[in-house]
């Protein structure tokens, strides 16, 4: 049986296709979805399309339920999909953020160039290897007992930074300074902290990754100085993880609940995987107390393997970390859901912004964004596939009214890791990998066939169709030297 989606799509400007309000009776907004017309055909070969119908059900949608290019099938959201509801009125669903909570994404820049790291790009990557756990189950270096992890919870990357796991610096590069204040540790189950007690530092499987780059286009030079990006050649470090079994669990915990809180307040929706509750209920702010100390928990993590990073480049380059220029240009969540103050029809309101496998993308001149960014805008950080490219994007002015300054998160999967797997059946993609010039570790072959570039949606297409919709710039794009994958 076909999973085509053969719902109505209709053209709405470049790059724009808007899913009527008409489509389904229980629908209270429109549907957008930004791509370009040759990526339509992708999108409809699932049921993702479906999936923003279905949020835009969600009691107390402001604006409309919107997805990025990058758009593919998800659990009650689309990855991809963005939704902002009334904080009075509206719901927080924890399909709106998924299960890897703050899964993101940190980019670095180095004052290296290409030449001086290649023939050292081995050692380089065998040694983060070995420093950075990976894979499935894996187990950090640092050793956190219960009442010290409650601190990691509540700090985030301040407590990486303190616990001298980072620089001070690093916490002005980071979404939201690397903490959310609303976090509550004692929100979380034991089961939950028992699973993260012992992953904090670690990479974890899937599509985490660790990526060393180099720069080989420049969009917009005045912006890529700001972010510290200068010439073509230079190296920069991607770090792809997240909140680990922690943020699972947590999710998990909470869609029980939620389910719960569904028969208490007398809520349907079409689709049981969007389970809600009101943010001002107990279960809506228990729900966002927790998920922020997850959040929390992720960018500590983070900050632990930058720190690890610094020191195998500085033994693999015999240089000083600081000599080396490993600053933090930005780091940024994919997946969340935030209290934000928005313009809505010419009023300041307070909304809960989901972006699950979507990135905030501020505009210049935001109070939110790093000051020094604040002439440019906030650095926006796509991950293509292990063996093209990724992109350095930033914030523009027009997605604050059309994403609730939203854009994509990276390329977006194509196939499923099933159907990886089989096509990569008798192929060694490390080794096809290897004739293009990128070196690759991995915990497991199997990791590596799931993530086969071929597995994913034409990054360049994808930051193509943000700019064209007006949502984000290209700024600069990175080509990968060698990755480490769970």
């Amino acid at each position: 049986m076909s999973n085509q989606w053969t719902g109505p799509l209709r053209a709405a400007g470049p790059c724009r296709h808007v899913i009527p309000r008409s489509y389904k009776p229980q629908m209270r907004t429109d549907g957008i979805i930004f791509a370009s017309d040759d990526m339509l055909a992708d999108i409809r070969s699932d049921q993702s399309p479906e999936q923003v119908a279905n949020v835009a059900c969600l009691p107390g949608i402001v604006g409309r339920s919107i997805a990025m290019p990058d758009i593919h099938y998800g659990y009650g959201f689309p990855i991809g999909g963005v939704a902002a509801t009334d904080v009075e009125q509206g719901v927080v669903s924890p399909g709106g953020v998924g299960y890897d909570i703050n899964c993101g994404v940190r980019l670095m820049r180095t004052n290296l160039r290409r030449a001086e790291v290649a023939p050292k790009l081995r050692q380089v990557i065998d040694q983060i290897f070995r420093d950075v756990p990976s894979g499935v189950g894996s187990e950090g270096r640092v050793r956190v007992n219960d009442a010290e992890l409650r601190k990691v919870l509540t700090e985030g990357a301040r407590w990486a930074v303190k616990a001298g796991y980072g620089w001070p610096d690093d916490l002005n590069h980071i979404e939201a300074g690397g903490r959310l204040d609303s976090a509550d540790p004692g929100l979380l189950s034991d089961r939950a902290r028992k699973r993260g007690q012992p992953q904090l530092g670690t990479l974890g499987s899937g599509n985490h990754f660790l990526e060393v780059q180099e720069v080989t286009d420049i969009y917009d030079a005045k912006v890529a100085r700001a972010f510290g990006i200068d010439e073509l050649g230079q190296v920069t470090i991607m770090v792809h993880t997240g909140s680990r079994g922690l943020g699972y669990q947590v999710c998990d915990d909470y869609l029980e609940i939620m389910q719960g809180a569904m028969r208490k307040y007398g809520t349907q929706l079409p689709d049981a995987q969007l389970a809600c509750a009101p943010v001002s209920s107990p279960e809506g702010r228990d729900y966002l107390g927790a998920m922020a100390a997850a959040a929390n928990y992720a960018w500590a993590n983070r900050t632990c393997i930058s720190h690890w990073v610094r020191e195998a480049f500085a033994r693999g380059m015999g240089a000083a970390p600081e000599t080396l220029g490993l600053q933090v240009v930005y780091d940024v969540a994919h997946n969340i859901a935030k209290l934000e103050e928005h313009e809505v029809d010419g009023t300041r309101r307070r909304l809960c912004v989901h972006r699950k496998g979507a990135t905030r993308a501020f505009p210049a001149g935001h109070p939110d964004i790093p000051r020094d960014y604040a002439d440019v805008g906030q650095p926006v950080i796509v991950p293509g596939d292990m063996g093209t490219h990724s992109y350095l994007l930033v914030g523009v002015p027009e997605a604050m009214a059309d994403t609730w300054g939203s854009t994509c998160h990276g390329a977006g999967r194509l196939m499923s890791r099933h159907e990886a797997i089989r096509i990569a059946k008798g192929r060694d993609i490390i080794q096809e990998l290897a004739a293009q010039g990128i070196y690759v570790r991995a915990a497991s072959r199997q990791g590596v066939a799931e993530e086969m570039p071929a597995a994913y949606k034409d990054v360049d297409v994808v930051a193509q169709a943000c700019e064209c919709a007006g949502i984000s710039r290209r700024v600069a794009r990175m080509r990968p030297m060698g990755v480490i994958k769970g």
